[in-house]
């Protein structure tokens, strides 16, 4: 995976926690991105596809969570579920990614972002959905945990 998408996704966590705590419209939101350069060096357009797409998809993205979460999806601490739902939007409708780089790419912001210990409630939740979602991954066996 390139950094600039690495650091696309960690754009898009901050982002989205914004436009969660705030509604602000996404589009004063993605200028104050850019007017303050945090999107140097990241890949623009999957900043946008992630950006956008999520609350475009929320619907299937926050019912896909809630099959494995433990609570709603809206109690969920802000940062978590922001990253959830980068995680659950690639694995949704990015099949062209593999699910272990998604997981990874999630755990990873998990730790960056989150607190202490959220990286592996983030690895759980996106995994399970993964083994639903993402059955007939070449090199996926069925019922194989990761």
């Amino acid at each position: 995976m390139s950094l600039t998408r690495t650091n696309a996704r960690k754009a898009a966590v901050q982002a989205l926690y914004q436009w969660q705590m705030t509604g602000q419209n996404l589009s004063e939101i993605e200028l104050q991105f850019l007017e303050d350069e945090r999107l140097k060096n990241t890949q623009k357009s999957y900043f946008r596809e992630l950006f956008y797409g999520i609350p475009k998809n929320l619907d299937s993205i926050d019912e896909a969570l809630a099959e494995f979460v433990d609570r709603p999806v809206d109690m969920i601490d802000p940062v978590e579920r922001a990253i959830l739902r980068i995680g659950t939007y690639e694995l949704l409708n990015r099949l062209d990614m593999p699910y272990r780089v998604v997981l990874n790419e999630s755990i990873n912001l998990a730790k960056c972002f989150g607190a202490d210990g959220s990286h592996r409630y983030v690895n759980g939740i996106l995994d399970k959905i993964a083994h639903i979602r993402r059955t007939n991954e070449p090199g996926r066996k069925a019922g194989e945990e990761s």
